[in-house]
C-alpha cells in the first residue's frame, strides 16, 4: 500500500555501491527503514542524499506493509528547510547531540503521531531561536521523557538519591515548567552539572545512555 506521510530523518548507513538504508520516525508508521538506490554517485542529478541527513524534516509517499522490515520511498521533499540549525555552530552541537539521543531512545511506535509533532515543533523553534538557547538540550530532554514513558514529575524524581546543591534544584524546578523561549540564567558549569543530572536520569531507564559520543563535542561548543 502507498501512503502519504511526514518523517524526520534519525539516521543512515551505507548499503553497496550507491545505496542507503535510511531510519527515519514517521508520524504515521513510527521508526522505519528504507532503502534509496543512486543517491551516492557522482552522476546523480539531484543532490537527493542531502535529503538524508539527520534531523531532516520530509514530506513522503511510501511503500508500506505491516510485517516488512525495510521498504521504500516513491516520493520525497523536504518539509522545512532549516535556516540556522545547519550554519551555527552551537546549533549544530545541540543537533548532533539530539541525533544521538533519538537514535538512543525512541525505539517505540506507539504514540508515533505525538512523538513525532514534540520532536517536528521543537527542532523548528530551535532553528528559529535568536538567541539564548543555550538551556535548549535541557528542555528538550526533559519533555522527551514524557513522550518515552518517564516523564520527570519533580525535581526530586529527577535528582534521586544524588547530591544535589539548592541552587541547582531551583534552576531545575525553573527548567520543568518553562518554554524554550524562556531565558533561564545560569552558568556554563551549572548548566553541566544539571545536563549530567538528565543524563544519570535517562541512564535509569536506558542502558545505551551510559556512553553519548556526541557529549563532549556538546560541552566544548557551549562552553
Amino acid at each position: 500500500m502507498i501512503h502519504k506521510t511526514r518523517g524526520i530523518v534519525f539516521r543512515f548507513t551505507r548499503f553497496r555501491e550507491t545505496s542507503i538504508i535510511v531510519t527515519i520516525f514517521t508520524d504515521e508508521f513510527g521508526l522505519q527503514s528504507y532503502i534509496v538506490n543512486g543517491v551516492r554517485t557522482k552522476h546523480s542529478k539531484t543532490n537527493k542524499i542531502a535529503l538524508f541527513q539527520p534531523l531532516t524534516l520530509l514530506n513522503l509517499v511510501v511503500y508500506h506493509r505491516p510485517q516488512a522490515n525495510i521498504e521504500r520511498i516513491r516520493e520525497v521533499q523536504c518539509l522545512y528547510p532549516f535556516a540556522t540549525l545547519t550554519t551555527d555552530m552551537r546549533k549544530s552541537a545541540i543537533a548532533m547531540f539530539l541525533t544521538e539521543l533519538l537514535n538512543k531512545t525512541v525505539k517505540e511506535e506507539t504514540h508515533a503521531r505525538e512523538i513525532f509533532e514534540f520532536i517536528l515543533n521543537s527542532l523548528i523553534t530551535l532553528d528559529k531561536l535568536n538567541g539564548d538557547f543555550e538551556n535548549y538540550h535541557l528542555q528538550f530532554m526533559l519533555r522527551l521523557s514524557h513522550y518515552l514513558g518517564f516523564g520527570v514529575q519533580s525535581v526530586n524524581e529527577l535528582v534521586g538519591g544524588r547530591a544535589a546543591d539548592e541552587v541547582s534544584e531551583q534552576l531545575l524546578d525553573r527548567l520543568l515548567v518553562s518554554d524554550y523561549s524562556n531565558n533561564i540564567k545560569m552558568s556554563n558549569a551549572q548548566r553541566r552539572g544539571l545536563l549530567d543530572l538528565i543524563l544519570d536520569f535517562y541512564l535509569r531507564h536506558f542502558d545505551s545512555m551510559r556512553e553519548m559520543k556526541s557529549l563532549q563535542v556538546l560541552r566544548d561548543v557551549m562552553a
